[in-house]
């Protein structure tokens, strides 16, 4: 029995204790930068890490270059409100209304714990730009809109006149040459001589070369005497005489 009772109370006791332990008070909210048209709405948030513990928070705003800060309380632009995400975890919002040109500067969350202590988060700078009017908002937003439609259509008369047309081969390129006609001069000029031309001449060959005959008229009074000559000694001389024609 005794032993049932301890266990009881171990477990009825231990995860209040872990929790207790693994819980850590802090302000969570990170470093940044927020641009937002004068005119326009704005939420600004940060976690307050409480365990369970009583504590009070609020928005602070501080002006770039100047270490004094100014308490954000409740007006007709301004709204702080808490958002409980668990047991101990808390969301403090602070929502702007109508953002106007004051509201540029850096914010923060501040908190005073009831046990004592303080906690501060990250600052958050609030940058406030130039308003847009909804006639220029409706103004971008229709010709956006036009240019879209546009482009579209476009592409969809491409495809379809592509898908239309067939390739079709090339006609080959004519080529035409101009001659200019020379213009007749002024002054005609005396024609140039031309220049004689060596004939070149090569000697006949011996197979071409005619065959000369040549005649002789022996008279009988010669063949007489050669007739003689022959009987007679061989001292005797005979002169004969031969006629070319």
């Amino acid at each position: 029995m005794h032993g049932f009772l301890l266990g009881a109370v171990i477990v009825c006791v231990l995860p209040h204790g872990f929790t207790t332990e693994d819980c850590i008070k802090a302000v969570l909210a990170k470093r940044d930068t927020v641009f937002v048209p004068e005119g326009g709405s704005l939420s600004l948030s940060c976690d307050i890490q409480n365990c369970g513990e009583a504590w009070t928070g609020n928005w602070v705003q501080t002006y770039s270059g100047k270490s004094d800060q100014t308490l954000i309380d409740n007006s007709d632009r301004h709204r702080v409100t808490n958002v409980t995400l668990s047991a101990n975890t808390t969301r403090l919002l602070l929502d702007f209304l109508s953002v106007n040109k004051s509201d540029e500067g850096f914010y923060r969350c501040s908190v005073q714990w009831d046990q004592g202590g303080t906690g501060q988060g990250h600052f958050v700078y609030v940058n406030v730009t130039a308003a847009v009017t909804k006639r220029m908002f409706w103004h971008r937003a229709l010709v956006w809109s036009g240019a879209c439609v546009c482009s579209f259509i476009i592409l969809i008369l491409a495809r379809c006149l592509r898908s239309e047309v067939r390739p079709q081969p090339l006609p080959r390129p004519r080529i035409i040459y101009h001659r200019d006609q020379p213009h007749a001069p002024a002054n005609p000029q005396p024609p140039v001589p031309k220049k004689r031309t060596k004939l070149s001449y090569k000697a006949p060959a011996r197979s071409e070369q005619r065959t000369e005959v040549v005649y002789a008229d022996i008279s009988q009074d010669a063949l007489r005497q050669q007739q003689e000559a022959v009987r007679e000694p061989a001292s005797s001389t005979v002169y004969s005489s031969v006629k070319f024609s």
